[in-house]
């Protein structure tokens, strides 16, 4: 049947409206939909799809009208591109085709798929290059599709090349973007990490900045680092940071070869798992996946080679953290191997520097004790000469002994309080630090309490005690001199590894982005007694809000 005049110009304005809708339209998705429902408005058909090629000209995605969502999950299989599909797919022309079912090159439906007798298929081409297809079965008000419809088609084909082509080109500026984005993102991250790492040679510091930043590109919500010991079989849990501290430390020391982190430790080969509830290499610890972590990434901290390290990510998210992350993360950890190898070695050239910088100051205070003295031996004996023939002048070198004795006196004093701090005695841990609380409230006026209980510390070793009293007396006397705090908080406890000392003040606190840890400072020397028995300290401090030292030492025997 025929189109008259009038119905073929209603038919073009409409599709005239319709297109300009089309080539607004620049989501995918929503494209595909509208362009076949409007085909199907335009020819009166009951059913339509479409059809839209990958770069190499097979069927990518096929969008169909007419039939509901259960009709459609009833057929085993989307459409494959072959039958009439398939000979449109290599064609520039129009296929119109009275009844599907005679034509040769068809090849049938398969199950549930509706019976469908008319066809037109119309190419959607833009320049040489064929995007897709435009796919109309059963005319409704007459037995098969007219020239006419054809020609409505071809030009609805015509807009939708367009649209399509705008689509496209939208898409690759999203995923040209996202590239863009994320190559940002990583030279954001390698800039950070070689900032840290060339800027300090404090492990902690190295520890806790690099954690953090691989934490924040990753979208993780809980980090740890092992390390590896002296033995080179045992990995310690040196930091964790982020949410269920408590289900991470449940689990510490670990050996090499030992669950995911010891196969880390031991390959030297990153481990990426979407789903450690059913990973046999993360059952060693129950306590992390009991807290709701469902991925992980491990990866080898390296220096010269050799595993050092090994650093996590968790995420109890979905979203995949994906191979391209386990790569440039990898890369950071080889960097930060390096930094934590050179921090290593600078910790052990300052410790030396402190034992010799220590004997030289021995040597100069018993020379320098020495010679003040003796000088002070001649004044006297010139005293004693003169104190019959000029008692005045006599008087005065006496004097002038006494003012050099005062000197040397006050330079014992110092040299001992830098040299020899007090000493623990006989006393057990938990009175020599009520003794120091004591004495700091009498020196100072402020208010100090103490925490603990002996019984929990007995078996501690007398190295260990010694350390933490240590800490304690240099955190005390740091507080004395800098903080201006009005109320000390000591408290010891212990836990199955370790044993815990916290010193917390409420003074005016210090920017932590400027702490000196040079030799002969009270922080390097809280850090070298804790190294020295195995042991760390952590410290915190808001200006105007206080600061906060944790010291920790093993509960038992170090052997380094």
């Amino acid at each position: 049947m025929l189109l008259t005049r009038q119905q073929l110009e209603d038919r073009l304005i409409a599709l005239h409206q319709a297109s300009l809708t089309l080539v607004d339209d620049i989501s995918l998705e929503s494209l595909l939909e509208r362009v076949a429902a409007v085909a199907c408005e335009q020819v009166d058909a009951r059913y339509a799809a479409l059809g839209v090629l990958d770069d190499e000209g097979r069927l990518k995605k096929f969008i169909s009208v007419g039939m509901t969502e259960s009709e459609i999950r009833r057929i085993p299989h989307p459409p494959m591109g072959r039958g009439l599909i398939g000979a449109l797919m290599n064609t520039e022309e129009t296929l119109r085709v009275a009844e599907i079912g005679s034509d040769p090159r068809s090849v049938g439906f398969p199950s549930n798929h509706p019976q469908m007798g008319s066809f037109l298929g119309v190419p959607i081409r833009y320049g040489e290059t064929q995007l897709g297809q435009i796919y109309l079965t059963e005319k409704m008000d007459a037995p098969a599709f007219t020239q006419d419809d054809e020609q409505i088609i071809q030009m609805l084909a015509t807009y939708a090349a367009v649209a399509l082509h705008n689509a496209r080109l939208y898409d690759d500026l999203k995923e040209r973007d996202r590239a863009l984005t994320r190559r940002n993102q990583d030279l954001a991250l390698l800039n950070n990490i070689a900032e840290t790492l060339t800027s300090s040679l404090q492990l902690d510091q190295i520890l806790n900045q690099t954690l953090a930043q691989v934490m924040e590109y990753l979208k993780v919500e809980a980090g740890e680092i092992f390390l590896l010991e002296e033995d080179k079989q045992t990995l310690r849990l040196a930091l964790h940071r982020g949410q269920a501290a408590e289900a991470f430390w449940t689990r510490n020391p670990m050996r090499v070869g030992e669950g995911m982190i010891g196969l880390v430790a031991q390959t030297g080969e990153p481990i990426l798992s979407h789903d450690i509830a059913r990973d046999v290499r993360y059952y060693v610890r129950p306590t992390v996946i009991a807290a709701g972590f469902r991925q992980v990434a491990c990866i080898p901290l390296t220096s010269s080679g050799n595993t050092i390290g090994v650093l996590s990510a968790l995420t109890r998210s979905n979203l995949p953290i994906d191979d391209h992350d386990v790569q440039l993360v990898t890369a950071v950890g080889n960097w930060a191997g390096l930094a934590i190898e050179n921090a290593r070695l600078h910790d052990d050239a300052r410790r030396l520097a402190v034992l010799e910088e220590r004997d030289r100051i021995g040597m100069d205070l018993h020379d320098g004790i020495i010679q003040s003295i003796y000088g002070v031996g001649l004044v006297l004996e010139h005293a004693r000469l003169l104190s019959d023939e000029d008692p005045k002048h006599a008087a005065d070198r006496i004097q002038q002994a006494i003012n050099s004795l005062n000197h040397t006196i006050r330079d014992i004093r110092a040299y001992i309080l830098d040299l020899r701090p007090r000493q623990l005695g006989e006393e057990n841990l938990i009175d020599g630090l009520r003794r120091l609380a004591l004495e700091f409230r009498a020196n100072t006026l402020a208010e100090a309490n103490l925490s603990g209980v002996p019984e929990d510390l007995a078996g501690l070793p007398k190295s260990h005690s010694l350390a933490l009293f240590h800490i304690c007396q240099e955190a005390l006397a740091n507080a004395a001199k800098h903080a201006v705090a009005k109320k000390i908080e000591v408290s010891v406890w212990k836990t199955t590894e370790r044993v815990m000392l916290e010193i917390r003040d409420n003074g005016q606190g210090f920017d932590m982005q400027k702490i000196n840890m040079t030799l002969g400072h009270g922080l390097s020397n809280m850090h070298t007694r804790a190294h020295q028995v195995g042991g760390d300290v952590e410290l915190c401090s808001v200006i105007g809000e206080g600061t906060s030292i944790l010291a920790w030492v093993p509960n038992h025997e170090h052997i380094s």
